[in-house]
């Protein structure tokens, strides 16, 4: 396979590894040794196809771009790790929290409210400090 050869893309997989470093390059508009820097540094990590060339993904390339931008505000290298870390995690919860979310909206459609039992009503006690 050639460095301009493009595997095609599965429907509906933005993760999929596809893509060979140079058109990773001209898809991001960095340079492929920026890119094998940010590979290095944890910033990126792309797939590897068999023989260990690095594929990646329009993920990745999406991530490429963000990194730039976050550098181009002034983040370290640190700094953007650190951020991608969070976005990622971020991303995770709101996962898991639509997954519960589903998942109570099945509970309560299986197991229909139930009112809630009324107590008979009880006269409230007030008392009165006496003066001594």
């Amino acid at each position: 396979m050639s460095d301009f050869e493009v595997m095609p893309l599965p429907e509906d997989d933005d993760g999929a590894a596809v893509y060979v470093i140079s058109i990773a390059s001209q898809l991001s508009g960095l340079h492929p040794q920026t890119l094998r820097q940010y590979d290095r540094l944890g910033l990126v990590s792309p797939g590897r196809a068999s023989g260990r060339g690095r594929r990646y993904s329009l993920r990745d390339i999406a991530l490429l771009r963000n990194v730039q931008r976050l550098i181009g505000e002034g983040i370290n290298h640190a700094g953007i790790k650190r951020i991608i870390e969070l976005e990622s995690a971020m991303a995770n919860l709101a996962m898991e929290v639509a997954k519960l979310r589903v998942e109570v909206d099945a509970l309560l459609a299986s197991n229909s409210p139930k009112p809630l039992a009324r107590r008979p009503a009880t006269p409230a006690v007030t008392y009165k400090k006496e003066d001594k």
